[in-house]
């Protein structure tokens, strides 16, 4: 990197996307109402936007509809995923990389979001999965015990194999313990490192002289699973492509890895970003795993679901029942619309309530009783599922192994 490539890396990556929002990593929060402008930070960050012309293509390539997150531009953004569809077309293979941060016992809803994804786009396209259990990071971040940093993780695990992902094509690791198991993951942490200056991540991460020197080296251990070399018993020598879907707060992790990864023999890593899960209280920030009242968690029972819906989810209608009948409630700021957005599979319902909610037809609360009925039966499915899951069957899915792909590479 040139000294004027860190500049525009630093104002770009380290969330200043405008004077209102910030984007980090660890932090985002805006003064707007209606949420993050993302057209703005589509701009600022140099992605592309997932327009009518990629869903067509991604249609005509793999003969299925494009997921209802892609259709409703919960995933808006995108780096490379023609060079990906151009890998599909022509037989040639590519792998699947996401992670979770555990830093709860449990996941909320919003932390569903990238899993559900992975699972859709694993089916479609009959691609392994990996996925990095970042329990290194939490311990640094959140100063917790190492050992319960390792313990969050495989609670964390649990929930996200409970979604229905199968062990023969989805690996899932922890970095405290598999960068033990595994010199390659280790050897590629220390390329990306010698690739990356001490400047260069002060400027993309905006770490400070005073944070302990474990967060930044951590970049280098987030981003190195995008590189198939990372993965030996998995890809054997080949250099594989890698889509990573996530969140588009982590896109400065793999903005440095596309300028690295070339220069370590690699493929750049094609990313899915999608827009954050809003908290209850609004769309100024995204859930969080340290606040009960802002999330709705996968131990939740009905009943705390459906009183934290109707006493905290913000509410885009009017102040009387006689002026929202009048004037309409807003969508764009009411969170049991943006929440049934995400887990409304049905196109023509959600747009049912929309219709009946802007025109005033439907009331705040006949919307929150929607939202309600999807996600009482959607956390309690997932509940049982997770039950019948023990320590064994979660090792399963922890132990390197072939997961059947190499036979595959041509």
């Amino acid at each position: 990197m040139t000294t004027e490539k860190v500049e525009i890396d630093t104002s770009t990556l380290n969330g200043k996307t405008d004077e209102e929002d910030i984007v980090t990593p660890w932090d985002v929060a805006t003064k707007n109402e209606t949420g993050i402008d993302y057209d703005k930070l589509i701009k600022r960050f140099g992605s592309s936007k997932i327009d009518g012309e990629l869903l067509a293509r991604f249609e005509k390539i793999t003969g299925q509809k494009p997921h209802h997150f892609l259709r409703r531009g919960i995933f808006f953004s995108h780096r490379d995923v023609n060079t990906i569809l151009n890998f599909y077309e022509q037989g040639k293979p590519f792998y699947l990389y996401t992670g979770r941060g555990p830093s709860s016992d449990s996941l909320h809803l919003g932390h569903l979001v990238p899993f559900i994804f992975c699972k859709w786009l694993q089916e479609v396209f009959h691609v392994p999965l990996i996925i990095q259990l970042s329990d290194d990071e939490k311990a640094i971040w959140k100063n917790l015990k190492i050992e319960d940093a390792i313990k969050l993780s495989y609670n964390n695990a649990k929930d996200i194999i409970a979604l229905g992902f199968k062990p023969e094509n989805t690996f899932i690791f922890s970095n405290l313990e598999h960068v033990g198991n595994n010199p390659a993951f280790y050897q590629n942490i220390i390329r990306i490192q010698k690739s990356v200056t001490f400047n260069q991540v002060k400027g993309i991460f905006g770490f400070g002289d005073s944070d302990p020197i474990g967060k930044i080296s951590f970049p280098a251990i987030q981003v190195a699973p995008a590189i198939s070399g990372t993965f030996p018993f998995i890809f054997k020598d080949a250099k594989v492509h890698c889509l990573i879907p996530c969140a588009i707060d982590q896109d400065p992790y793999f903005r440095m890895m596309r300028d690295v990864a070339p220069r370590i023999g690699y493929p750049k890593p094609a990313l899915l970003h999608s827009i954050f899960f809003p908290a209850l209280q609004g769309s100024k920030t995204k859930m969080s795993s340290s606040d009960d009242k802002t999330a709705i968690f996968m131990t939740d029972t009905a009943k705390q679901i459906k009183n934290k819906i109707n006493k905290h989810a913000f509410s885009g209608g009017q102040a009387t029942i006689e002026e929202h009948r009048q004037l309409g409630g807003n969508c764009d700021i009411d969170i049991s619309y943006q929440w049934l957005r995400f887990f409304l599979e049905d196109d023509e319902k959600l747009e049912q309530l929309k219709k009946g909610y802007t025109s005033g037809e439907i009331l705040t609360g006949e919307l929150k009783k929607e939202l309600i009925e999807v996600l009482q039966p959607l956390v309690l499915a997932h509940q049982e599922a997770k039950n019948k899951l023990t320590d064994e069957i979660v090792k399963q899915y922890m132990i390197p192994r072939n997961l059947g792909f190499v036979t595959n590479i041509k």
